[in-house]
């Protein structure tokens, strides 16, 4: 399937999770949020500290990499609404 027929798909084409499967991914992709923003705030708090390199490289790499997981928990929740009953 090419792109453009994957953009045309109406709701009911799209292949739907099982309704106890989807709950149990909804509470796990709730946790993750849940954990994630542990981490965002205290990457805030730590850069208050004016850490010098090589802590502020690091406190770098895990703000990239915690927006990056925070992207990805989306994409999730956003998979498991198009594809489970709400």
């Amino acid at each position: 399937m090419d792109k453009q027929q994957k953009q045309t798909l109406a709701p009911h084409d799209v292949e739907m999770i099982p309704a106890d499967l989807a709950i149990e991914a909804r509470k796990l992709v709730h946790e993750l949020s849940n954990s994630l923003e542990v981490i965002v705030q205290t990457s805030y708090l730590m850069s208050t500290l004016g850490l010098k390199e090589p802590g502020s490289d690091w406190l770098h790499m895990m703000d990239d990499g915690v927006r990056r997981a925070m992207e990805i928990n989306l994409t999730l929740r956003e998979f498991l609404k198009s594809h489970s009953q709400q």
